[in-house]
């Protein structure tokens, strides 16, 4: 499958960049780039290869744990440590380009 011309002016709309046309056209290369490596992978035999739930492991594993096991370490009590104070209000707007009293104006985006 190859991306084209109308498929990049398709997400720069949707993402809503304005691009040139040098921009263009490099997007246009470098998005059917990677599709070409996809499609080089793609054609590898892999049907000795284990299936893995984790790419890599981190420093410290167990080595001795098997499967999800290993990976204990990342599922944990989200617990707020050391309690800290949020800044008042005045001093988190005092350098805002646009606030009222209470939040940060921003501009919409959504519009066009």
């Amino acid at each position: 499958m190859k991306v084209t011309d109308k498929d990049v002016a398709y997400v720069a709309e949707l993402a809503n960049l304005e691009l040139t046309s040098e921009e263009h056209n490099g997007m246009l290369r470098d998005l059917n780039s990677i599709l070409d490596y996809i499609d080089r992978l793609n054609e590898l035999d892999t049907t000795d290869v284990p299936a893995m739930a984790q790419v890599s492991d981190r420093y410290g594993v167990d080595e001795s744990k098997q499967g999800s096991e290993r990976f204990a370490y990342a599922n944990r009590k989200d617990v707020v440590e050391g309690l800290r104070k949020s800044l008042p209000h005045e001093v988190a707007l005092a350098n805002a380009p646009d606030a009222n009293e209470d939040f940060f104006r921003v501009p919409k985006v959504i519009e066009r």
